[in-house]
């Protein structure tokens, strides 16, 4: 599978993060299709093909899932439970990008095998390198098993 083939699954409800994600990506040329939802009932339907998502083709499943703690409906903690116990979607990548300094999340996040945990960075320039190197790592370096 090439680079431009894999989907990214950003799960984000703040729209000024939303877009400076996206902005940062496409500043650094990373020109994958980028599938934005907006809480984790969102994410889930969008991952099991449930609700607003009915239908989807779920083998089509993201290279790489970017998700926010502080969601409303449910928590990115709660979305990362279900993802995990799920034979589906338990080998996905999740970074976990948040704004959260709270130690238990990022003890939470990876007891619950989240594979990276990435504080937002306040500053648009260290927001942007830190989303480049979240691209080229698990966009192009990274190599996952068929699930």
């Amino acid at each position: 599978m090439s680079a431009n083939n894999k989907t990214i699954l950003l799960v984000e409800d703040n729209p000024d993060d939303e877009a400076l994600a996206i902005r940062a990506l496409k500043r650094n040329h990373i020109s994958n299709e980028i599938v934005v939802v907006h809480d984790g009932v969102e994410a889930l339907d969008y991952l099991f093909g449930t609700g607003v998502y009915a239908g989807r083709d779920i083998s089509l499943k993201p290279t790489v899932i970017l998700l926010d703690l502080k969601l409303p409906r449910i928590d990115g903690i709660e979305v990362l439970r279900r993802l995990r116990e799920d034979e589906r979607t338990k080998l996905l990548p999740v970074v976990i990008l948040t704004t959260s300094s709270e130690e238990q999340d990022m003890l939470n996040s990876y007891s619950l095998g989240c594979n990276s945990y990435v504080r937002k960075p306040v500053n648009f320039i260290e927001f942007t390198e830190a989303v480049r190197q979240l691209g080229m790592y698990w966009l192009l370096m990274n190599e996952l098993p068929q699930i």
